[in-house]
C-alpha cells in the first residue's frame, strides 16, 4: 500500500498477486485469501462478524494504521498500487478522514477481500484505483457499510479500476454486504459491480471465486449495482438473456475445476460447520461433476455463531470431511494438514492437485472483526488479530479506536527479509515453521498455549469493556486511552509468551525425540542430567505405508 505501511512495501499482497493468471475464473496458482461473514441475528451475541486471511508466499505483513485527520482544501492523496507499490497518481483528499487500524475504522466499518480474477480482458491497466487502495480509502471516508460501497464505486467510476476481479466484504455493526467488481477493459476507466446485503440471520463466505449469480434489480433496499452491469456483457456478446436472469458469476468469472475445488470448497467447509445440508453440494465443491448444483450465496445456520466458532473456522483443514488431509502420505511422517505449492503438479505426464484448506502456511495475517451496535463505537469494534496462519497463533484484541499499532505488529526495521525478535510476524513464523513438519508430534504443545491465550482474552472481554464503558461515560478520550493500552498490552504479552513457546519446543522436541516433563518442568536424573528421552519413531499408519511401499527392503531377517 505504497508509503502507508511497511507491510505493503515489502511484498506483493495476496489477493491480487496470482489473479492475472486467471481466465474465466480459473484456479489461482496460490489461491489466496478467505472471508467468512455472519449477520447480526446469526451471531451468538448479536454482533456482525467477518473474517479475513491474507495469504501469499513470502508476504510480510504489519498491522497498518491511518490516523484520523483533517485535510486542507486542495490536498491530494497519492495512490500506490497495493500489489506492486507502483505510484499510480493522485486524487483529491477528503476534508476529513477517520482512524483506521488494520481493516476496521473508528466507526466499526470493516472491509476485507478475496481476488477471483475473472475474464483477463476486463482488466483496465489504465485505471488509477486498485483494490487495496479502495479498501483503505473507503475505511478512512465511511461511517457505514453502505457509505463505504458508495465511496468505493464512486472512486472507480471517476478514476477507473486497475485490478482483477475482486470480491469485497463490507460490514458495519448493523449490516453485512458482499460486493463483486471488475474493470471494463483497457482504457475504459469503468467498472461493473454488484453488491448484496446479506440477510441478518444468514452467514456467507467467499474464497477467490466469484459467488454472486442472479440478483433482484428491483430490491433497492438490499441490492446495489452499476448501471452497466448487464449492458457491458451484452456489448461483448457474453449475454443475451433477460436482465432478471443475468448471473454476474457465470458471465464474468465462471468457475472451473480450480475455482470450485481450491476456492469454493473453503466456502463449503464454513457452511458445513453450521448446517446439515451441505452433503448435497459435495460434488460441486469437489469440482469433478460438471453440472453439479452450485452452493447458495448464503445459508441460515442451524445454530448461532460465536466468536470462538469464527476463530475455529479460520483454522479449518477440512477435518472429518471428504476433503480431509489426514488420509494420505502428503502430510509426511507427522501428518501435517498442509501441502506444498504450487497446488498442481505432474507425475508421468498427468496432472494432480493438492487440497487448499482455509488455514494455510502462507497467511501473512488473519482477523475476525466483531462489530456491535449496542456499545459506543470506540468500544464496540474489535479486530481479533493474528500475525501468521490462524491455526498457529492466538487472536489478540485490537480495539477500533486504537490510535497506534502495537509495536510487535508494526516493528521498525522488520520486513520480509529482516528477522526481528520484537516482531510478531517473525516470532510466530519461527514457531509455526518448527511445528509444520512434525505436526502430530508438536502441535498439541502449541495448541495448548494458543487456546489458553484465546480463552483468556474472551474471558477478560466483559470486564475490560465494563471498565471502558464507565470511563467513556466520564470521558470518551479516557476510554480510548484505556482500550489502546489494553490492545498494546495483550499484543506484547502474546509475543513474550510465543518466545517462551519457541524455546520450549526446541528443548522438548530437539532431534525428533521427546523430553519428559513432570508438574510442568523437564525431568532430571538424581545426578542433575536430563532424564532419558522417549523416541516415538514412526506413527503406526506411516510405518505400515512405508512397509507397503518398500516390501522386504527394510525387513529384519529372522535369525
Amino acid at each position: 500500500m505504497g508509503k502507508q505501511s511497511l507491510s505493503y512495501l515489502s511484498v506483493k499482497k495476496a489477493g491480487g498477486l496470482f489473479a492475472a493468471a486467471l481466465l474465466l475464473g480459473g484456479a489461482l496458482p496460490g489461491a489466496a485469501c478467505t472471508n467468512f461473514i455472519v449477520g447480526k441475528k446469526a451471531s451468538a451475541d448479536g454482533s456482525v462478524m467477518c473474517s479475513y486471511s491474507a495469504d501469499d508466499y513470502g508476504m510480510f505483513q504489519n498491522l497498518c494504521h491511518y490516523p484520523a485527520a483533517r485535510h486542507a482544501k486542495g490536498a491530494l492523496r497519492k495512490i500506490y498500487n497495493w500489489d506492486s507499490n507502483k505510484f499510480q497518481g493522485t486524487i483529491p483528499e477528503a476534508a476529513e478522514t477517520y482512524n483506521v487500524i488494520g481493516n476496521i475504522n473508528e466507526y466499526q466499518v470493516t472491509i476485507a477481500e478475496t481476488t477471483f480474477g475473472g475474464r483477463a480482458e476486463m482488466v483496465d491497466s489504465t485505471g488509477l484505483i486498485d483494490y487495496g487502495s479502495l479498501i483503505y480509502i473507503a475505511l478512512q471516508r465511511s461511517r457505514t457499510a453502505r457509505e463505504a460501497i458508495r465511496v468505493m464505486t464512486a472512486l472507480v467510476s471517476t478514476y477507473g479500476y486497475c485490478s482483477e476481479g475482486e470480491t469485497f466484504t463490507v460490514c458495519d455493526p448493523n449490516e453485512a454486504w458482499i460486493m463483486e467488481m471488475m474493470g471494463c477493459g483497457p482504457g475504459s476507466r469503468q467498472a461493473v459491480w454488484v453488491a448484496l446485503r446479506i440477510p441478518d440471520d444468514a452467514i456467507c463466505a467467499h474464497a477467490n471465486q466469484s459467488r454472486i449469480r442472479t440478483f433482484n434489480m428491483k430490491d433497492k433496499a438490499n441490492v446495489m449495482y452499476s448501471p452497466n452491469v448487464v449492458k457491458f456483457a451484452r456489448s461483448k456478446g457474453w449475454y443475451s438473456g433477460k436482465d432478471a436472469d443475468f448471473s454476474f458469476c457465470d458471465t464474468y468469472a465462471k468457475p472451473d475445476f480450480g475455482g470450485r475445488r481450491y476456492c469454493e470448497a473453503r466456502v463449503w467447509a464454513f457452511f458445513n460447520h453450521f448446517t446439515t445440508d451441505m452433503a448435497r453440494y459435495v460434488d460441486y465443491a469437489a469440482g469433478k461433476v460438471a453440472n453439479a448444483e452450485p452452493m447458495p450465496l448464503w445459508v441460515k445456520p442451524g445454530r448461532k455463531v460465536s466468536l470462538a466458532d469464527m476463530e475455529a473456522c479460520m483454522r479449518d483443514h477440512y477435518e472429518n470431511t471428504p476433503f480431509a488431509l489426514d488420509t494420505d502420505i502428503g502430510g509426511g511422517i507427522w501428518q501435517m494438514p498442509y501441502r506444498p505449492t504450487p497446488l498442481s503438479f505432474k507425475v508421468g505426464g498427468k496432472s494432480y492437485f493438492n487440497e487448499r484448506p482455509v488455514s494455510t502456511q502462507q497467511s501473512g495475517f488473519v482477523f475476525v472483526s466483531q462489530m456491535r451496535s449496542w456499545l459506543p463505537r470506540e468500544i464496540g469494534g474489535v479486530l481479533w488479530f493474528g500475525n501468521d496462519d490462524a491455526n498457529m497463533v492466538p487472536f489478540t484484541p485490537v480495539y477500533c479506536c486504537t490510535p497506534k499499532a502495537p509495536r510487535c505488529y508494526d516493528t521498525p526495521g522488520a520486513d520480509a527479509l529482516t528477522f526481528s525478535m520484537d516482531n510478531a510476524y517473525w516470532v510466530c513464523n519461527w514457531v509455526s515453521n518448527m511445528v509444520y513438519p512434525r505436526y502430530s508430534q508438536m502441535f498439541g504443545s502449541l495448541c495448548t498455549v494458543r487456546d489458553s491465550l484465546d480463552s483468556s482474552y474472551r474471558k477478560l472481554q466483559p470486564a475490560v469493556e465494563d471498565t471502558a464503558r464507565a470511563l467513556y461515560d466520564a470521558s470518551p478520550a479516557k476510554a480510548v486511552s484505556y482500550l489502546s493500552e489494553y490492545t498494546a498490552l495483550k499484543a506484547a504479552q502474546m509475543l513474550d509468551r510465543w518466545k517462551q513457546l519457541a524455546t520450549y519446543l526446541i528443548v522438548k522436541y530437539n532431534d525428533m525425540v521427546v523430553k519428559p516433563e513432570k508438574n510442568g518442568r523437564f525431568e532430571r536424573t538424581p545426578y542433575g542430567l536430563g532424564a532419558r528421552v522417549s523416541r516415538p519413531g514412526y506413527p503406526d499408519a506411516y510405518a505400515k505405508e512405508l512397509v507397503r511401499q518398500t516390501g522386504t527392503k527394510f525387513e529384519v531377517p529372522a535369525e
